[in-house]
């Protein structure tokens, strides 16, 4: 409750107009917390430093991509980034109706409407990754797509911050997988495209009324990047099966199938380095569980 008071006296001081009626955390949020206002306006603020340039990014990015998808993504209608620090920097955009499509919810749906919701993604997907660069390279400025470099220092981090803390195997399996993946150009002659970043279950947002899809959200992690990171998302979400019709629906899709298996095997040790780092017990021992 501390927290929900302090928030809502600050976003009070910034925007007088705001009638505050109920506020509660939600707690699920990885880099930010999200306080929900009147039970129709979502406020993130970056619980670290790094959190805010990404976040500043991230609503740009937003309001520049509105026209370029069918699916609901937020529209940050509040904004506050001055002073830049953490807890006080903040966006916010009225609720995009739906729960977070859990892959509980997914497995109960019948094949039909899995078959609807695989559908609705892909075409989102397509939609994302079809952005021309050019559109957004000056809001994601330095972000680059050297993917080779990126693997190669997660690999390297890996190694410094987490090899202590696993078992010989697991070293031994982690250090093949990273070596071979790298040693394979095949795997870095792709078009690089916009990317949602962390296109997985607590992002994608369904109307279990409407039995549909009905929206997107977080698009922090966003950046010009490797499609077939998005995908490993949807595979570490829902499975092989969720994906199988994606080859009739995303052009080309059966060529990004190697780097989706390659990135979906590394996101529980980057959850465990992104707990290492950031002092977060819960995150590292939910990363590197199967590793010690």
């Amino acid at each position: 409750m501390v927290r929900e008071n302090e928030y809502v006296q600050y976003l009070e001081k910034i925007y007088p107009n705001l009638d505050v009626q109920t506020a509660y955390v939600n707690d699920i949020g990885q880099n930010n917390d999200v306080l929900i206002v009147n039970e129709n306006i979502v406020f993130r603020f970056p619980k670290y430093k790094e959190g805010i340039a990404k976040l500043i990014a991230e609503t740009k990015l937003l309001e520049k991509i509105q026209n370029y998808v069918s699916l609901s993504i937020p529209c940050p209608s509040y904004q506050h980034f001055q002073p830049m620090e953490p807890r006080e920097v903040f966006s916010g955009y009225h609720k995009i109706n739906g729960e977070p499509f859990w892959n509980t919810t997914f497995f109960q749906l019948s094949e039909e409407e899995q078959s609807t919701s695989a559908a609705q993604l892909a075409n989102f997907l397509k939609e994302l990754h079809s952005i021309p660069v050019s559109e957004i390279s000056s809001i994601l400025k330095g972000n680059t797509a050297d993917i080779y470099s990126e693997i190669e220092s997660l690999y390297f981090q890996l190694k410094e911050n987490l090899f202590s803390y696993m078992k010989e195997s697991a070293r031994q399996d982690v250090s093949q997988s990273f070596e071979a993946y790298l040693s394979d150009n095949s795997h870095f002659t792709f078009q690089p495209c916009l990317i949602h970043g962390d296109f997985g279950m607590t992002n994608i947002l369904y109307d279990g009324e409407k039995k549909r899809i009905s929206g997107i959200i977080d698009f922090g992690g966003a950046g010009i990047g490797d499609p077939a990171y998005d995908f490993a998302g949807l595979l570490s979400s829902y499975g092989s099966h969720f994906l199988e019709g994606f080859s009739s629906l995303y052009p080309n899709f059966n060529q990004v199938m190697d780097r989706m298996n390659f990135y979906r095997s590394t996101f529980a040790l980057q959850e465990a380095l992104f707990g290492l780092r950031n002092n977060d017990r819960k995150a590292f021992e939910q990363g590197i569980k199967d590793y010690i």
